[in-house]
């Protein structure tokens, strides 16, 4: 069998290799959400049902919902250096644009996913 053989041979095989991925993967395949801001949005996104009495009180001053808070997540940058860790909590720094205003939010979420999933709004301010 000769070079040129081989390598057609190879490239049917890679292309079949791909199809069957995309049919059994679907869109995680092409998903580029592996990064681990990505990953904390991809959380914060689907996971964030709740706010503080005081993040409720400041989301009815800015005036925006938890609703507007997960979509402006989309966009959003993740503070990792100001990084505020306890035994079992997570709080995030999030810098949003949310309902046409700069925002700097604080989202708690439990270190240990299984036991509780949701994500708890603590703080949403003005940026310094």
């Amino acid at each position: 069998m000769d070079l040129k053989r081989r390598l057609q041979l190879y490239l049917i095989g890679l292309i079949i290799g791909g199809i069957a991925s995309y049919f059994i993967f679907g869109e995680r395949l092409t998903n580029s959400g592996w990064t681990p801001e990505q990953k904390i949005k991809q959380r914060l996104r689907s996971t964030l049902v709740s706010a503080s009495p005081t993040a409720a009180q400041q989301l009815v001053e800015w005036p925006a919902d938890l609703a507007a808070v997960r979509l402006s997540l989309d966009s959003a940058d993740i503070d990792f250096n100001t990084p505020d860790r306890a035994d079992s909590m997570l709080y995030y720094a999030v810098d949003a644009r949310v309902a046409g205003r700069d925002a700097r939010m604080t989202i708690r979420v439990l270190r240990d996913f299984d036991r509780d999933s949701t994500a708890t709004l603590m703080d949403l301010r003005e940026p310094h």
